[in-house]
């Protein structure tokens, strides 16, 4: 217990050397830094600049893309013709399936834990295809619904491998459903003028 004791105190006084030392060695590199933080603070009128993680912008990036391209609800212009067919032809992509799995790849750390998904196979079902009577939807007008919605299969090898401290490789294989709903608008089309 004593060396444990002296062990401490040494790191103490060391620390509190370093600390004195550096604080009046004349060395500007914390107040240097702190004038430079505020002088782009008052010139550029905004906050501290703030580092963030590789990790935080590729979820902000998803989520724009998701957003404009898979989150909004399409308004199409009417069909023409009486008996013009109407079915759905937009079915999901692949990046849109791979999208809605579960995020169970996504983390671990590189030459520890890492999880891929090998060999995807995507099958995609169509189980409802349905039309709605012209309603009145706010910011759109009259419009009707287009249901369409999608049952997709995506089959895998789920490969989890770890280096360290024993290292192995595991592969399962794993099927995973996933709904995906691609309804639209259809604007309804106005009274037949004479």
């Amino acid at each position: 217990m004593q060396t444990f004791g002296r062990h401490i105190r040494r790191w103490g006084v060391l620390t509190a050397i370093c600390l004195a030392a550096f604080v009046n060695s004349g060395c500007t590199l914390t107040s240097g830094f702190i004038g430079v933080i505020w002088e782009y603070m008052v010139f550029w009128e905004t906050l501290p600049a703030m580092p963030i993680s590789a990790y935080q912008i590729q979820r902000v990036e998803d989520q724009l893309w998701e957003d404009e391209r898979y989150n909004r609800v399409p308004v199409l212009d009417p069909i023409e013709g009486e008996n013009a067919p109407i079915f759905c032809v937009d079915h999901p992509s692949d990046d849109q399936v791979i999208r809605a799995l579960p995020d169970d790849v996504s983390g671990g750390f590189a030459f520890l834990q890492e999880t891929q998904r090998n060999n995807v196979r995507i099958v995609v079902e169509q189980i409802v295809d349905r039309l709605d009577e012209c309603k009145v939807y706010p910011l759109v007008g009259p419009a009707r619904l287009h249901h369409c919605h999608y049952k997709c299969t995506v089959y895998y090898d789920k490969t989890i491998r770890s280096y360290w401290p024993i290292p192995f490789t595991h592969v399962d294989q794993t099927e995973d459903v996933v709904y995906i709903d691609k309804d639209h608008l259809i604007r309804c089309t106005g009274p037949a003028s004479d």
